[in-house]
């Protein structure tokens, strides 16, 4: 079955060239005008989310948000507002990744298939990224195969990116990886300078889901000047 990406853009040219460019790749596309519409097109089917984030009624940020109240499904904010702020806010939101307009054509081709590789790792699909094994420290377990995650007990959900930065880390305790190192194996592209506010905002996300004390962690460990820990 082809990969289904529902992209939100007010703008009617902006929609006819990313439908273009993503059905010349084999995926199915479904257009969105605003947020208010994403919400209502979503379903269980949609593989990837292309967000833009000026649009009326609901903004990129507010929907990003509501259908993180109801999925994991990948992200993807697509716009002209390319400030550090911006895509922190992003980020923040729940979002996966992040371009700014203009775009390369290959450059959204290239990230596009590499959040849905990073999905499939996710959702079990690939098992020769993700080990096949339960992991457990303290009340914290990871379940790599079946991409579940409980903390004392409770089941939470992960974004996919969250999910592959707690496998990390959980399957290598002690080991200190450095920015470049974690932005690397997990998305799986080469580091930049301020890739570092994108780390720092899903390891924020991720303790806020994981650590009974977010500002005073237990599990992911900041170790200054150096990195990121699993203790």
């Amino acid at each position: 079955m082809k990969e289904r990406i529902l992209v939100a853009d007010d703008n009617g040219e902006i929609r006819e060239i990313l439908k273009i460019l993503l059905s010349g790749e084999g995926y199915e596309v479904i257009e969105a005008k605003d947020g208010q519409e994403v919400i209502e097109l979503f379903d269980e089917n949609i593989d990837l989310v292309i967000l833009d984030i000026m649009m009326p009624y609901l903004n990129g940020y507010q929907t990003c948000m509501k259908l993180r109240g109801k999925s994991n499904v990948p992200i993807f904010f697509l716009t002209a507002k390319g400030m550090d702020c911006d895509k922190t806010l992003g980020f923040s939101s729940g979002g996966d990744d992040y371009l700014a307009k203009p775009f390369s054509y290959s450059e959204l081709i290239a990230r596009v298939k590499a959040i849905l590789r990073r999905y499939r790792v996710y959702q079990g699909k690939n098992h020769e990224i993700v080990e096949e094994k339960l992991l457990q420290r303290k009340d914290l377990v990871l379940d790599c195969r079946h991409g579940q995650v409980e903390i004392r007990g409770k089941k939470i959900e992960l974004t996919d990116i969250e999910m592959n930065i707690l496998s990390l880390l959980m399957n290598n305790p002690k080991q200190i990886f450095s920015a470049e190192d974690l932005y690397e194996k997990v998305w799986h592209e080469p580091y930049y300078y301020s890739a570092n506010n994108t780390i720092m905002v899903h390891i924020r996300n991720l303790r806020k889901k994981i650590e009974k004390d977010p500002a005073n962690p237990c599990y992911i460990k900041t170790v200054w000047g150096k990195g990121y820990c699993f203790d």
